[in-house]
């Protein structure tokens, strides 16, 4: 047998006992914050039914006494990781103040939304006239 034959029966016989990995498809998010990437509003959103899932808090630190302040899609994002944790399709009426100095760490602001999680509007009951 050629060496050429000998390399492409190895090859196919290598890549044939390899089981087939699957990737993930990203996940693909209904609403999405452009601002910041992430579903995360600091508004309610009002054009679709959806029930609350619980009371999402994060805090985020500065690593240094000379690092800059968490930028609101840093905010945002962390918001974002707990709420997806907890099912949640958005996180609304979200709320962070100013860093603030503790005693563990140079600066650290903390953040609050709510975690939402969007209902079938064909189960949804309908709205009465306004």
């Amino acid at each position: 047998m050629k060496v050429s034959n000998l390399i492409a029966v190895t090859l196919l016989a290598v890549t044939g006992l390899q089981p087939a990995v699957a990737k993930e498809a990203p996940k693909a998010y209904v609403v999405v914050n452009e601002d910041v990437g992430v579903p995360v509003f600091p508004y309610d959103i009002t054009d679709r039914p959806y029930k609350v899932l619980g009371e999402v808090t994060a805090g985020v630190r500065k690593a240094t006494v000379f690092s800059k302040e968490a930028s609101q899609a840093k905010v945002y994002r962390e918001l974002w990781e707990r709420g997806e944790k907890m099912g949640a399709d958005a996180i609304i009426n979200a709320k962070y103040g100013d860093s603030h100095i503790s005693a563990f760490s140079w600066g650290k602001t903390n953040a609050t939304g709510t975690a939402i999680k969007f209902t079938d509007p064909a189960t949804t009951p309908p709205q009465p006239a306004q």
